[in-house]
């Protein structure tokens, strides 16, 4: 009975069921108390410690995990998931030290030879280092797993670590742009043999803001369309008019307006269906600026003072000041310098 419920408990974790897991490894342990086999009350507290951790119960979790440890002399040989999933609940109780210390000691045991256990250690412990806002130790954690995931030919994790890899480079400075574009070269690259449609469309986003912060806009724009290919039906619309919007911010940057004056109508579309109003003005300010630069100040008028109302709305006192300065200048182009004196007064 014991056996079945512990097959029924993991049948439900790779469901992704963790509350039936819990339920099922809970009964195990109970009726493993009336045995005498102290080895399988063991068995049975890791299963049901690694199962409240992945239900998001860190603290429940690490109880039982702590009582399955092995005593002296006895057999090691799970000591690497006892490790890791130690390591789990630690982290996800903010204790990224003692998080750390569990995942090299997981790390050292016999079993991490195996790349992919190697890999999600090294991952974890990425993650830590971000906790920790050590972002340059924790960008070179996921270069590591990547290169793992790489040699065991695991394409998806490589270009998730890659990616990872990637915005913590960027948010850490200590890198340089090239070195930087190169990861994202590399997680472009692994895309290309990505089955799932979804991972592949949340890494191109991910690759086009990289590019986006490294200010290489070709490359961000083209991420982003291919982003926006992969979408399928009316599934997360918030994303979808995000990726349109920097989709018209990187044409903006490339300087081809005509083309970003379409994304930048779409989006402000989508946004204020959905109700978002301050992105909603951030796409009428970028469309403002596009018109600009095409001549059209007449329409740069109107769309600043659309982004005007939509920033004041919301609160937003930086986008007021870009939207009067914007404004200011769109009066000037169009004779009326009194309406222009107003909107800077109003700006400063």
């Amino acid at each position: 009975k014991i056996e079945g419920l512990m097959q029924a408990g993991h049948r439900a974790l790779a469901l992704g069921d963790a509350r039936e897991a819990v339920g099922c490894f809970r009964k195990a342990l109970l009726l493993s108390g009336g045995t005498a086999s102290p080895r399988l009350r063991r068995v049975c507290a890791f299963n049901l410690g690694a199962a409240y951790v992945e239900s998001g119960k860190p603290q429940k979790g690490l109880e039982f995990l702590l009582q399955s440890q092995p005593s002296e002399g006895e057999s090691e040989e799970h000591l690497e998931d006892l490790y890791f999933n130690i390591g789990a609940a630690h982290q996800g109780l903010r204790d990224f030290p003692k998080a750390l210390e569990y995942f090299g000691r997981a790390a050292g045991c016999a079993r991490s030879a195996w790349a992919g256990s190697q890999a999600g250690t090294r991952v974890q412990m990425g993650c830590c280092y971000l906790g920790m806002r050590e972002p340059a130790r924790a960008a070179r954690c996921f270069l590591d797993a990547a290169r793992t995931y790489v040699a065991a030919a695991s394409p998806e994790a490589a270009a998730v670590a890659l990616s990872r890899a990637s915005g913590s480079m960027l948010q850490s400075r200590r890198f340089g742009a090239a070195e930087i574009a190169g990861v994202l070269a590399q997680c472009r690259s692994l895309c290309e043999s990505i089955p799932d449609p979804a991972l592949r469309g949340k890494l191109y986003n991910d690759i086009g803001l990289g590019y986006s912060q490294l200010r290489i806009f070709s490359l961000a724009a083209e991420s982003f369309e291919r982003a926006l290919a992969l979408r399928g039906g009316e599934q997360d619309r918030h994303s979808e008019a995000a990726l349109l919007q920097n989709l018209g911010a990187a044409h903006n940057a490339l300087r081809s307006f005509g083309t970003a004056l379409r994304w930048h109508r779409r989006a402000a579309a989508l946004h204020s269906a959905l109700g978002n109003r301050r992105a909603q003005g951030q796409c009428f300010g970028n469309l403002a600026y596009a018109c600009s630069r095409l001549g059209n100040h007449e329409a740069a008028a109107e769309n600043y003072l659309h982004a005007l109302q939509a920033f004041r709305d919301t609160g937003d006192t930086q986008g007021q000041w870009q939207a009067c300065e914007g404004l200011g200048a769109a009066c000037c182009h169009l004779g009326a310098p009194q309406k222009a004196i107003g909107h800077y007064k109003e700006a400063l």
